[in-house]
């Protein structure tokens, strides 16, 4: 398992990577108001908590996760204003 600080708008969300087999990885940021996750997890979860949740699917790093584009959010990251198609670090900054 790999963590990365992750700086945006001055502030510090946390990042985690961890391989899994098959050359897969199990990929998510955590920050202040929620997290962006990888297509491993289930936005369905994230729906049912009330989480603020993104996903970002094909991605087995953290920097791969920031540039590729969220495909699915959670009702309370739609009202954050997080919205498919943006980049993940677009995600983020509205999240931290």
């Amino acid at each position: 398992m790999q963590t990365k600080e992750i700086k945006v708008n001055g502030k510090i969300a946390e990042g985690v990577e961890i391989p899994l087999q098959n050359n897969g990885a199990l990929v998510l940021i955590n920050a202040a108001k929620g997290f962006i996750m990888c297509g491993y997890l289930d936005i369905s979860v994230a729906n049912k908590f009330g989480n603020c949740a993104a996903i970002v699917k094909g991605v087995k790093t953290v920097d791969e996760m920031l540039q590729k584009a969220v495909v699915s959010v959670s009702d309370n990251a739609s009202k954050l204003g997080i919205k498919e198609g943006m980049s993940g670090m677009q995600a983020l900054m509205l999240l931290v």
